[in-house]
Protein backbone atom coordinates (compact mmCIF):
# COMPACT_ATOMS: atom_id res chain seq x y z
CA UNK A 1 0.00 0.00 0.00
CA UNK A 2 1.27 3.52 -0.59
CA UNK A 3 -0.19 6.76 -0.46
CA UNK A 4 0.61 9.28 -2.67
CA UNK A 5 -0.59 13.76 -1.94
CA UNK A 6 -0.09 14.96 -5.48
CA UNK A 7 0.03 18.99 -5.84
CA UNK A 8 -2.18 19.25 -3.09
CA UNK A 9 -3.55 23.27 -2.69
CA UNK A 10 -6.77 24.24 -0.28
CA UNK A 11 -8.23 27.81 0.75
CA UNK A 12 -10.66 28.83 3.42
CA UNK A 13 -12.55 30.56 1.19
CA UNK A 14 -10.06 33.22 -0.28
CA UNK A 15 -7.61 32.85 1.68
CA UNK A 16 -4.69 29.64 0.88
CA UNK A 17 -3.84 27.13 3.49
CA UNK A 18 -2.05 24.75 1.79
CA UNK A 19 -0.06 24.90 -1.61
CA UNK A 20 1.68 22.19 -3.76
CA UNK A 21 1.51 19.74 -1.24
CA UNK A 22 3.76 16.46 -2.37
CA UNK A 23 5.15 13.59 -0.70
CA UNK A 24 4.27 9.79 -0.26
CA UNK A 25 4.07 7.15 2.18
CA UNK A 26 4.68 3.16 2.30
CA UNK A 27 3.30 0.75 4.32
CA UNK A 28 4.67 0.32 8.03
CA UNK A 29 5.90 3.94 7.75
CA UNK A 30 5.45 7.08 10.33
CA UNK A 31 5.10 10.23 8.86
CA UNK A 32 4.96 13.22 11.43
CA UNK A 33 3.74 16.64 10.39
CA UNK A 34 5.49 19.30 11.84
CA UNK A 35 5.06 23.28 12.32
CA UNK A 36 3.97 26.04 13.71
CA UNK A 37 0.38 27.17 14.79
CA UNK A 38 -1.69 27.78 11.96
CA UNK A 39 1.09 26.22 9.26
CA UNK A 40 -1.32 23.94 7.92
CA UNK A 41 -1.07 20.49 9.73
CA UNK A 42 -4.89 19.58 10.85
CA UNK A 43 -5.79 21.24 7.42
CA UNK A 44 -3.60 18.45 5.67
CA UNK A 45 -5.18 15.44 7.59
CA UNK A 46 -9.05 16.41 6.44
CA UNK A 47 -7.91 17.12 3.28
CA UNK A 48 -6.38 13.51 2.82
CA UNK A 49 -9.47 12.13 4.77
CA UNK A 50 -11.89 14.15 2.30
CA UNK A 51 -13.16 15.98 5.44
CA UNK A 52 -12.09 19.15 3.64
CA UNK A 53 -12.73 18.57 -0.30
CA UNK A 54 -9.76 18.84 -2.96
CA UNK A 55 -9.56 18.95 -6.62
CA UNK A 56 -9.42 15.24 -8.12
CA UNK A 57 -5.95 13.41 -8.29
CA UNK A 58 -4.68 15.03 -5.20
CA UNK A 59 -4.66 12.10 -2.95
CA UNK A 60 -3.97 8.46 -4.48
CA UNK A 61 -4.08 5.21 -2.55
CA UNK A 62 -1.75 2.42 -4.78
CA UNK A 63 -3.03 4.66 -7.47
CA UNK A 64 -6.55 5.10 -7.05
CA UNK A 65 -8.17 8.54 -6.20
CA UNK A 66 -9.57 9.00 -3.07
CA UNK A 67 -12.15 11.56 -4.15
CA UNK A 68 -13.70 8.74 -6.25
CA UNK A 69 -14.42 6.60 -2.98
CA UNK A 70 -17.60 6.31 -1.55
CA UNK A 71 -17.69 6.67 2.28
CA UNK A 72 -17.84 3.40 3.53
CA UNK A 73 -14.95 2.52 0.98
CA UNK A 74 -13.01 5.05 2.36
CA UNK A 75 -13.12 4.18 5.93
CA UNK A 76 -12.13 0.63 4.90
CA UNK A 77 -8.70 2.51 3.76
CA UNK A 78 -8.54 5.29 6.46
CA UNK A 79 -8.76 5.69 10.04
CA UNK A 80 -8.85 9.19 11.84
CA UNK A 81 -8.02 9.89 15.55
CA UNK A 82 -9.16 13.84 15.94
CA UNK A 83 -7.55 15.93 18.49
CA UNK A 84 -10.99 15.44 20.57
CA UNK A 85 -13.45 13.20 20.29
CA UNK A 86 -16.62 14.53 22.39
CA UNK A 87 -18.75 11.42 23.88
CA UNK A 88 -21.60 12.10 26.43
CA UNK A 89 -23.78 9.60 26.45
CA UNK A 90 -22.89 6.87 28.46
CA UNK A 91 -21.67 4.12 26.03
CA UNK A 92 -19.38 1.95 27.46
CA UNK A 93 -15.92 1.02 25.54
CA UNK A 94 -16.10 -1.83 24.09
CA UNK A 95 -19.33 0.23 22.30
CA UNK A 96 -17.27 2.96 21.00
CA UNK A 97 -14.84 0.88 19.69
CA UNK A 98 -17.44 -1.42 18.20
CA UNK A 99 -18.33 1.67 16.17
CA UNK A 100 -15.23 1.88 14.32
CA UNK A 101 -16.90 -1.22 12.71
CA UNK A 102 -19.43 0.73 10.56
CA UNK A 103 -18.12 0.17 7.08
CA UNK A 104 -18.68 -3.31 7.42
CA UNK A 105 -22.00 -4.06 9.39
CA UNK A 106 -25.01 -4.17 6.74
CA UNK A 107 -27.54 -5.90 8.95
CA UNK A 108 -26.92 -7.16 11.82
CA UNK A 109 -22.92 -7.30 13.69
CA UNK A 110 -21.33 -10.90 13.00
CA UNK A 111 -18.61 -12.97 15.12
CA UNK A 112 -15.37 -11.31 13.20
CA UNK A 113 -17.21 -8.06 14.62
CA UNK A 114 -17.05 -8.63 17.75
CA UNK A 115 -13.72 -10.54 17.77
CA UNK A 116 -11.82 -7.51 15.50
CA UNK A 117 -13.26 -5.03 18.66
CA UNK A 118 -11.77 -7.92 21.10
CA UNK A 119 -8.02 -8.10 19.43
CA UNK A 120 -8.26 -4.13 19.41
CA UNK A 121 -8.87 -3.78 23.34
CA UNK A 122 -6.02 -6.54 23.90
CA UNK A 123 -3.70 -4.88 21.45
CA UNK A 124 -3.86 -1.74 22.86
CA UNK A 125 -3.84 -3.48 26.84
CA UNK A 126 -7.16 -1.93 27.83
CA UNK A 127 -9.38 -5.29 27.30
CA UNK A 128 -10.31 -4.23 31.33
CA UNK A 129 -12.13 -1.60 30.40
CA UNK A 130 -14.39 -2.93 28.16
CA UNK A 131 -17.32 -2.45 30.23
CA UNK A 132 -16.27 0.92 31.47
CA UNK A 133 -18.11 4.02 30.56
CA UNK A 134 -16.14 6.32 28.03
CA UNK A 135 -17.29 9.22 29.68
CA UNK A 136 -15.84 8.21 32.87
CA UNK A 137 -12.29 7.67 31.90
CA UNK A 138 -9.05 9.66 32.30
CA UNK A 139 -7.23 11.58 29.12
CA UNK A 140 -5.16 9.16 28.26
CA UNK A 141 -7.62 5.91 28.50
CA UNK A 142 -10.24 7.65 26.11
CA UNK A 143 -6.94 8.74 23.72
CA UNK A 144 -6.88 5.03 23.66
CA UNK A 145 -9.95 3.80 23.20
CA UNK A 146 -10.38 6.69 20.19
CA UNK A 147 -7.67 5.12 18.61
CA UNK A 148 -8.73 1.52 19.14
CA UNK A 149 -12.32 2.83 17.31
CA UNK A 150 -9.87 3.82 14.58
CA UNK A 151 -7.99 0.10 14.33
CA UNK A 152 -11.12 -1.84 14.48
CA UNK A 153 -11.65 -0.07 11.10
CA UNK A 154 -8.75 -2.39 10.19
CA UNK A 155 -7.40 1.03 8.17
CA UNK A 156 -4.33 0.83 5.61
CA UNK A 157 -3.58 4.54 6.86
CA UNK A 158 -4.02 6.02 10.24
CA UNK A 159 -4.34 9.66 10.35
CA UNK A 160 -3.95 10.94 13.49
CA UNK A 161 -4.38 14.71 15.30
CA UNK A 162 -1.97 15.60 17.99
CA UNK A 163 -2.83 12.59 19.40
CA UNK A 164 -0.63 13.23 22.68
CA UNK A 165 -1.50 16.73 23.15
CA UNK A 166 -2.56 17.11 26.96
CA UNK A 167 -1.25 13.68 28.13
CA UNK A 168 1.27 13.59 30.90
CA UNK A 169 4.86 11.90 29.48
CA UNK A 170 3.73 8.79 30.46
CA UNK A 171 0.99 8.75 28.27
CA UNK A 172 2.76 9.98 25.55
CA UNK A 173 5.21 7.33 25.24
CA UNK A 174 2.27 4.63 25.43
CA UNK A 175 0.70 5.76 22.92
CA UNK A 176 3.70 6.52 20.20
CA UNK A 177 4.85 2.71 21.10
CA UNK A 178 1.49 1.62 20.16
CA UNK A 179 1.72 3.73 16.83
CA UNK A 180 5.06 1.68 16.59
CA UNK A 181 3.53 -1.40 16.75
CA UNK A 182 0.92 -1.11 15.31
CA UNK A 183 3.25 0.18 11.63
CA UNK A 184 5.40 -2.54 12.49
CA UNK A 185 3.51 -5.51 13.15
CA UNK A 186 0.04 -4.56 10.81
CA UNK A 187 2.10 -2.43 7.77
CA UNK A 188 -0.78 0.36 8.74
CA UNK A 189 0.95 3.98 7.30
CA UNK A 190 0.96 6.34 10.35
CA UNK A 191 0.17 9.87 9.43
CA UNK A 192 0.14 12.04 12.90
CA UNK A 193 0.46 15.94 13.05
CA UNK A 194 2.79 16.55 16.55
CA UNK A 195 3.71 19.81 17.66
CA UNK A 196 6.87 17.68 20.29
CA UNK A 197 9.91 17.74 18.11
CA UNK A 198 11.30 15.54 20.12
CA UNK A 199 8.72 12.57 20.25
CA UNK A 200 8.78 13.02 16.52
CA UNK A 201 12.28 12.53 16.02
CA UNK A 202 12.57 9.37 18.20
CA UNK A 203 9.33 7.94 16.87
CA UNK A 204 9.01 9.08 12.78
CA UNK A 205 10.53 7.39 9.80
CA UNK A 206 10.00 10.63 8.24
CA UNK A 207 9.33 14.17 9.14
CA UNK A 208 7.03 17.08 6.71
CA UNK A 209 7.96 20.05 8.01
CA UNK A 210 5.43 22.60 7.13
CA UNK A 211 5.72 26.70 6.75
CA UNK A 212 2.74 28.47 5.62
CA UNK A 213 1.08 26.11 4.13
CA UNK A 214 4.30 24.75 2.17
CA UNK A 215 6.72 22.51 2.76
CA UNK A 216 9.89 23.97 3.92
CA UNK A 217 11.53 20.49 4.80
CA UNK A 218 10.70 16.70 4.26
CA UNK A 219 13.29 13.70 4.98
CA UNK A 220 14.56 11.38 8.19
CA UNK A 221 14.51 13.18 11.56
CA UNK A 222 17.89 13.97 11.31
CA UNK A 223 17.85 16.20 7.83
CA UNK A 224 14.95 18.00 8.58
CA UNK A 225 15.13 18.58 12.64
CA UNK A 226 18.12 20.71 12.38
CA UNK A 227 19.27 23.97 14.14
CA UNK A 228 18.83 26.18 10.60
CA UNK A 229 15.33 24.89 9.63
CA UNK A 230 14.07 24.75 13.18
CA UNK A 231 15.41 28.62 13.52
CA UNK A 232 13.59 29.16 10.07
CA UNK A 233 9.91 27.55 11.09
CA UNK A 234 9.97 28.58 14.34
CA UNK A 235 11.91 31.60 15.14
CA UNK A 236 13.81 29.74 18.07
CA UNK A 237 16.89 29.59 18.48
CA UNK A 238 17.85 25.42 19.60
CA UNK A 239 20.88 22.97 20.01
CA UNK A 240 20.43 19.95 18.33
CA UNK A 241 22.81 16.75 19.18
CA UNK A 242 22.39 13.25 18.50
CA UNK A 243 20.84 11.45 21.80
CA UNK A 244 21.31 7.74 22.79
CA UNK A 245 18.45 6.51 20.63
CA UNK A 246 20.13 7.66 17.66
CA UNK A 247 17.81 10.48 17.08
CA UNK A 248 18.32 14.26 16.97
CA UNK A 249 17.39 15.94 20.70
CA UNK A 250 16.42 19.64 20.69
CA UNK A 251 16.51 21.58 23.32
CA UNK A 252 15.52 25.45 22.83
CA UNK A 253 17.38 28.49 23.84
CA UNK A 254 16.42 31.39 25.39
CA UNK A 255 17.45 34.61 23.56
CA UNK A 256 20.23 36.56 25.46
CA UNK A 257 17.42 39.60 25.99
CA UNK A 258 14.74 36.92 27.66
CA UNK A 259 14.17 37.49 31.39
CA UNK A 260 11.25 38.05 34.04
CA UNK A 261 9.42 41.41 32.88
CA UNK A 262 8.07 43.36 36.13
CA UNK A 263 4.49 43.76 35.55
CA UNK A 264 3.97 47.94 35.99
CA UNK A 265 1.10 48.73 38.00
CA UNK A 266 -0.85 51.76 36.51
CA UNK A 267 -0.51 55.00 37.96
CA UNK A 268 -3.99 55.39 38.25
CA UNK A 269 -4.85 52.39 40.53
CA UNK A 270 -1.77 53.04 42.45
CA UNK A 271 -3.17 56.22 43.53
CA UNK A 272 -6.45 54.61 44.28
CA UNK A 273 -4.84 52.08 46.13
CA UNK A 274 -3.38 54.58 48.39
CA UNK A 275 -6.46 56.80 49.07
CA UNK A 276 -8.18 53.31 50.31
CA UNK A 277 -5.24 52.93 52.68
Amino acid sequence: MKLVINKLSFNYASIPVLKDIEFAVNAGEILSIVGPNGSGKSTLLRCINRILKTRQNTVLIDGKDVSKLNLRELSKIMGYVPQASACTFPFTVFDVVLMGRKPYIHWSLSERDYEIVAETLDFLGIKELAMRHFNELSGGEQQKVIIARALAQEPQVLLLDEPTSSLDIKHQLEILLILKCLAQSKQCSVIMAIHDLNMASRFSDRILMLKKGCIFAAGTPETVLTEANISAVYGVKARVINSVVDRPQITPLLPESAGIKQWKTPPAVTAKSEAIA
